[in-house]
């Protein structure tokens, strides 16, 4: 599986409730996606294929960030300055620094930024009010594209190699610390935090037994190359 945990129930109960403050901050990570795109084409400019993939990509994400400006204001939710949660620095934090390690790395956590990105909106979709709710779904299908994208590229970094059980290896170890992040309670609702404490139980433990449950299709296996 390409997600090591699924989102706590108690995340998507504070998503619907908070559902205007995660509109601003899903605004945010559209840019951030697009922005990290145009990042890795300048890192990696000899990289032809992926340079061409990630420039389409990036314009893609652009779109969604225009779209989600127009819904905010059909729902006249106002944009604010937001703190960044503490998902994408920890997540970045894992990674490797020497090449070509780090580029794999790279593909690899935003395979799982995507995939999270996915299994969120799924879950979001048949709870938020219309028109958000349809454009939720509609997203859901455009980030199950781009992490298995991202995979692609990620199999590339590796050599396309036939027999790919390091990156399998690596993936495992980066979707356990992308799991951790999600599941630890937060302060912040941000799209890829973990739940709030005031939505979380007493007692409550986040451990993957206590957040065992079925996952959305877009968190399975690796594709075949």
């Amino acid at each position: 599986m390409i997600l090591a945990a699924p989102t706590p129930a108690a995340w998507v109960d504070a998503a619907c409730a908070h559902w205007r403050e995660l509109l601003v901050d899903h605004a945010n990570c559209e840019k951030k996606a697009a922005s990290s795109a145009l990042a890795l084409i300048f890192a990696y400019p000899e990289d032809e294929a992926l340079c061409a993939a990630l420039s389409r990509l990036a314009r893609e994400e652009l779109r969604h960030f225009e779209q989600v400006l127009q819904l905010m204001r059909r729902l006249q939710v106002s944009f604010e300055r937001q703190r960044p949660g503490r998902y994408g620095a920890g997540l970045r934090a894992a990674l490797r620094a020497h090449e070509p390690a780090r580029k794999l790395d790279l593909m690899l956590a935003a395979a799982l930024i995507e995939a999270r990105s996915c299994e969120r909106f799924a879950l979001l979709a048949p709870r938020l009010p219309q028109p958000l709710g349809a454009f939720y779904d509609g997203l859901q299908r455009a980030e199950a594209r781009h992490f298995e994208l991202y995979l692609r590229l990620a199999r590339h970094a590796n050599g396309d190699r036939g027999d790919d059980a390091s990156l399998q290896a690596r993936l495992r170890q980066l979707a356990a610390v992308e799991a951790e992040l999600i599941s630890a309670s937060d302060e912040q609702l941000r799209f890829h935090s973990g739940p709030p404490p005031a939505y979380l139980p007493a007692r409550a433990v986040a451990t993957p037994a206590s957040l065992r449950r079925a996952a959305p299709a877009c968190s399975g296996a690796v594709p075949p190359a």
